[in-house]
């Protein structure tokens, strides 16, 4: 995820509050690096692609193998229907060589090992609220550093499917169709930290469904192009679970498009787990603002107007005295 999207955002929220974008920015909003994704959606009619280039390196104590991996990671993105509401298609598609030295006997798996679809609907937004935005006039210390408030985090909910395709080596046995659900959550700690959570239930109805687990903070630097991420992994289940640690960077080339690196590496022996990851997003930014009419709006939207004041104020102009004067 690029943060800089954030810092480059803010004047937005702090003084248009009245357009309806609560998702939209006005640079990519991207998942990359790292697997840990957002609550935000890319915004309405926004078409967005996010792909990365792996290797990775597995030795299995176990099974007493070597093996190297070479694939892809993508993912596509798209706002629908509302500014909260982002279908997306995600997967890997990988080639796996095994060596079993001991044996002299070599091997080669090539399927997805992730072929999910699913929705993101954002169920929460604390900085959908005018007044929060509003900045602090007489302390940059307010503006700029942590607050408890910051702590308090949108809120999206996912559901989707994950497909396991003909005759997959990764998934032997288990049914074409598996189900996923999830929470992410996003808290914009300070201008240039955000900490977002993910807490996922993965392949129910397989005999070997897993809860994964995330946590990524991610950092601004000052020329705001550039941003670093840490995250932490955890994954549960009876067929695998290792704890996975992963940082890189991310350097926004222009508003449509991002360019990512980063290395991981895994706690497990079986298998033990080193990866690096070379990606790229790109968005088609067909969104259109949309604006709330004056005489709309609540009492505190861009000052104190409130709902047909002017025309109350008319009315009063247009009254009488028995002098004929106005008053």
């Amino acid at each position: 995820m690029d943060f800089s999207i954030i810092k480059k955002s803010l004047p937005l929220f702090l003084f248009f509050p009245a357009i309806l974008c609560a998702q939209y920015t006005d640079v990519i909003n991207s998942n990359r690096p790292g697997r840990a994704p957002s609550a935000y959606s890319v915004g309405k009619n926004v078409v967005q692609a996010e792909v990365g280039m792996l290797y990775e390196q597995q030795d299995n104590v176990d099974l007493n193998s070597d093996s190297n991996i070479l694939g892809v990671d993508y993912a596509l993105r798209y706002g629908l229907l509302f500014e909260e509401l982002e279908v997306l298609v995600e997967g890997s598609f990988i080639t796996q060589n095994i060596t079993y030295p001991d044996l002299g006997i070599e091997g080669k798996l090539t399927n997805f090992s992730r072929n999910r679809a699913g929705i993101k609907y954002l169920i929460f937004d604390p900085y959908k609220d005018p007044e929060r935005n509003k900045p602090n006039l007489y302390s940059w210390r307010a503006n700029n550093l942590f607050q408890w408030k910051n702590l308090i985090p949108a809120v999206s909910l996912y559901g989707g499917a994950n497909f396991t395709l003909g005759d997959n080596p990764f998934y032997v046995g288990e049914p074409t169709v598996s189900y996923r659900g999830a929470v992410s959550t996003q808290s914009r700690l300070s201008p240039r930290f955000v900490l977002i959570s993910n807490i996922v239930y993965d392949r129910i109805t397989t005999d070997f469904p897993e809860w994964r687990f995330a946590l990524s903070v991610s950092h601004a630097f000052r020329d705001p192009r550039w941003s670093v991420f840490f995250e932490g992994q955890g994954i549960s289940g009876e067929r695998y679970s290792d704890v996975i640690l992963r940082t890189g960077v991310a350097r926004l080339i222009n508003k449509n498009f991002q360019a990512d690196f980063h290395l991981g590496s895994g706690f497990n022996n079986s298998p033990s787990r080193v990866f690096a990851v070379l990606g790229f997003s790109y968005r088609l930014d067909f969104h259109k603002d949309e604006f709330i009419p004056i005489v709309e709006q609540q009492s505190g939207v861009n000052g104190k107007i409130k709902k047909n004041s002017n025309r109350k104020k008319s009315k009063k102009r247009g009254k009488k005295n028995k002098d004929g004067i106005d008053f």
